[in-house]
């Protein structure tokens, strides 16, 4: 079986390119034309299909 790191890296690989051949869907069925909302969408799929990619750390602002 393949490691989970690798595992990501082809579907990233995929689903990007899908992108570029303007083949890329998102779920309502529209027409991916942002490459950010692409990388969204291929992070996302490679962390259901098993790879250890960890979730974006969000900034916390501070109340002063």
């Amino acid at each position: 079986m393949a490691k989970p790191r690798a595992k990501g890296r082809r579907k990233i690989k995929k689903v990007l390119g899908e992108y570029k051949r303007g083949t890329l869907r998102s779920s309502s069925g529209a027409k991916v034309r942002k490459r950010k909302q692409a990388v969204a969408i291929a992070l996302s799929e490679a962390r259901q299909a098993g790879a250890r990619i960890p979730r974006r750390k969000r900034r916390t602002s501070r109340a002063r």
